[in-house]
């Protein structure tokens, strides 16, 4: 393959849209619904709303909040827009982030940073659920704090029983997650509340899923346990804007209780010769666009136009949740209670990644979750229209895995399944590397996991770990 270089003369416009579209054409048909993650859609006529609002202010940088004014303003309406959401109170405060992972980021930041500098922490530890977003090991990766986990129940809830024992004079945060990502379990943050605030470490709750649509279920009747700044421990939270916000991508928020918790978010140089620098989250330029897209879907849609959008993903969960129990040999996973779900197989004769296959095989797009095995979905207002034919789908699926129980040795059945179960985890974490990290090779393509590669990777990982068990005799 030739490395694409720079054309020593500019293409004609509709020229250089045309490839564009045409490179669209293997990715995943959202606009369809076929998609269960990553996408948010309405309808063509939200979408060229919102980039119109985006265009508006393309070439705006909220770097410098003295020289865009009209971003610090539109940023303060949707920090206080959303405190109000979540009941932040009168004292409440935030910054518009790019992310839900760079508000991730700079919870952990702010709370390593602030209680270095009360409480002298210099070997900080965080206490997160393992269902916590993968962003947050990210974090603490990243700043250098030590991740103790509080595990699973049976019921794939976070066990809180072992919250209080985790916690030493070294922690400087606690997190619950409003839901977490893998079943849609809010975790019990009432009482996580009650254990922080005793304890006097700040409690974060990760409500980038749930923080905008959540208060939309509530106000529609559906009865959900306490989760935002009414549990007296919070101290701060996350909400991406664009999920359940349906704005434009790159809009999330960090909110925090009081000014004195942001302040330990904030980076302030003085002696740089450029002048006095300040920023107030990781990015320096923040793309203007994203200011004023979300802004303006928020002002389109308000509180009635949420709540409609709730209702609709309600009735979705609903029926996913009843379809997938009437199915002979699927479970849901955990106590989903907000707009994501995750089912797996409750017969063991079923290999839920080969039913994974079988989804895909009829032009859907499937996530898949490990420990245990199950097929995830994030669901949104549009899904409600194709709930049946996925329903319809799945049950074809389940039974053609059942009527032939090879194909869970073939396809991506046989990858995800060696790599959900080999237990030499460095092993798997080494070739996911080796793969992810060709992805970014200068001129490189996509990730293919076609049925030359799916094979190979499962195999050179039991390999090693069959040449690992010899070698231990």
């Amino acid at each position: 393959m030739n490395t694409p270089t720079l054309p020593e003369q500019g293409r004609p416009e509709t020229e250089v849209l045309d490839d564009l579209k045409d490179f669209a054409r293997d990715d995943p048909d959202y606009r369809n619904q076929r998609l269960w993650s990553l996408v948010y859609h309405l309808d063509e006529g939200h979408d060229d709303f919102a980039a119109s609002a985006y265009r508006q202010y393309a070439s705006a940088n909220g770097l410098n909040p003295a020289a865009f004014q009209s971003l610090k303003r539109m940023e303060s309406e949707i920090v206080a827009m959303v405190c109000g959401l979540l009941n932040a109170g009168p004292d409440g405060c935030g910054v518009l982030t790019a992310g839900g992972t760079e508000s991730c980021l700079m919870a952990v930041k702010t709370y390593r940073d602030m209680a270095r500098k009360t409480r002298g922490v210099h070997r900080p530890n965080m206490v997160i659920p393992a269902t916590a977003h993968v962003a947050w090991f990210k974090a603490a990766e990243y700043f250098g704090v030590t991740p103790r986990l509080l595990p699973m129940n049976a019921e794939l809830a976070t066990d809180i029983t072992r919250l209080n024992r985790r916690i030493d004079r070294n922690t400087v945060m606690v997190l619950g997650s409003a839901p977490e990502y893998p079943h849609g379990t809010i975790d019990p943050i009432a009482a996580m509340g009650e254990i922080a605030a005793r304890r006097r470490v700040p409690l974060h709750i990760d409500a980038c899923v749930g923080g905008m649509i959540l208060p939309f279920m509530a106000m529609n009747g559906v009865d959900l346990p306490a989760w935002d700044f009414r549990v007296p421990g919070v101290t701060s939270m996350s909400a991406d804007l664009h999920k359940y916000g349906y704005t434009s991508k790159g809009a999330s928020l960090i909110l925090y209780r009081n000014l004195d918790l942001l302040k330990h978010q904030m980076f302030v140089y003085q002696d740089w010769p450029g002048g006095v620098f300040a920023s107030p989250a990781l990015l320096g330029t923040r793309p203007g666009g994203a200011y004023a897209s979300a802004w303006a879907v928020m002002q389109k849609l308000g509180v009635n136009g949420y709540r409609d959008l709730a209702a609709r993903t309600t009735e979705a969960v609903e029926a996913l949740k009843t379809g997938i129990a009437a199915i002979e040999g699927l479970r849901i996973l955990g106590n989903p209670q907000g707009p994501l779900l995750s089912f797996g197989a409750a017969d063991r004769a079923i290999s839920i990644f080969a039913v994974a296959d079988q989804l895909e095989a009829r032009g859907w797009s499937v996530n898949r979750v490990q420990n245990p095995d199950g097929i995830h979905a994030m669901v949104t207002a549009r899904h409600r229209d194709v709930t049946h034919q996925y329903l319809s789908d799945l049950a074809e699926s389940v039974a053609t895995v059942r009527a032939d129980p090879e194909l869970a040795r073939s396809g991506g059945a046989a990858t995800y399944g060696m790599m959900a179960h080999v237990p030499l985890r460095g092993m798997v974490r080494a070739k996911v590397l080796d793969v992810f990290s060709e992805m970014y090779r200068a001129g490189g393509g996509k990730l293919h996991l076609d049925d030359q590669t799916r094979p190979s990777l499962p195999e050179r990982l039991m390999a090693r770990y069959v040449d690992w068990k010899a070698r231990r005799g």
